[in-house]
C-alpha cells in the first residue's frame, strides 16, 4: 500500500487521527484512549497486518511527552509511525506487550527514562536504576549536582 492508501484506510479505522505530512513513512497522531483498540485492529486487519513493532520510544518536549511507535508489516512491506501525546505530570498509557512481545522491554526502558506508567504491563520495573535513585525519571529537567549535568 502507498502512504495515501494507508492514510485512507487508517482514517476509516480512526477518523479522529491526524497526520504529519512529509517524510518517508506515514506519521499519525491518535488519542491515548484509542491506542489499544487501534493497534489491535492494525495488527489483525489482513489488509494492513502490522505484525512487527520494531521501535517504541518517548520524546520529552518539556511541556508534554509523546509516545512514538514504529510498526511494520512483514507481509505487505509498509510502515507507519503512531504518536500519542501524554500529560507530563501523570503519563499513563496502556501496554502493548500482549500484542507485541518486543514492547515489554521497550516499555520498561521508557518507564525508567521518562516515568511513563504502562497500565497492565506484566513486569513494569526499572532496568538499571535502583528503586531509591533520586532524580528519577531522567527527563530534560533532570539535574545531577554531583556530575553537574544539566539537560
Amino acid at each position: 500500500m502507498t502512504n495515501e492508501e494507508l492514510k485512507i484506510k487508517l482514517t476509516e479505522l480512526n477518523p479522529a487521527a491526524t497526520f504529519e505530512e512529509g517524510g518517508e513513512w506515514l506519521n499519525l497522531f491518535i488519542d491515548a484512549a484509542d491506542l489499544l483498540s487501534f493497534t489491535k485492529t492494525i495488527k489483525e486487519n489482513s489488509e494492513l497486518y502490522f505484525d512487527y513493532l520494531f521501535c517504541l520510544t518517548c520524546v520529552d518536549w518539556k511541556t508534554h511527552l509523546t509516545m512514538v511507535y514504529h510498526f511494520s508489516s512483514t507481509k505487505h512491506r509498509h510502515n507507519i509511525v503512531v504518536k500519542v501525546k501524554l500529560d507530563r505530570t501523570n503519563p499513563e498509557i496502556e501496554t502493548l506487550s500482549f500484542l507485541w512481545r518486543t514492547a515489554e522491554f521497550h516499555e520498561r526502558e521508557v518507564y525508567e527514562l521518562f516515568g511513563v506508567k504502562f497500565l497492565n504491563h506484566p513486569d513494569l520495573r526499572r532496568l538499571i536504576l535502583t528503586d531509591d535513585f533520586e532524580g528519577w525519571p531522567l527527563r530534560k529537567d533532570f539535574e545531577d549536582p554531583i556530575n553537574m549535568i544539566k539537560l
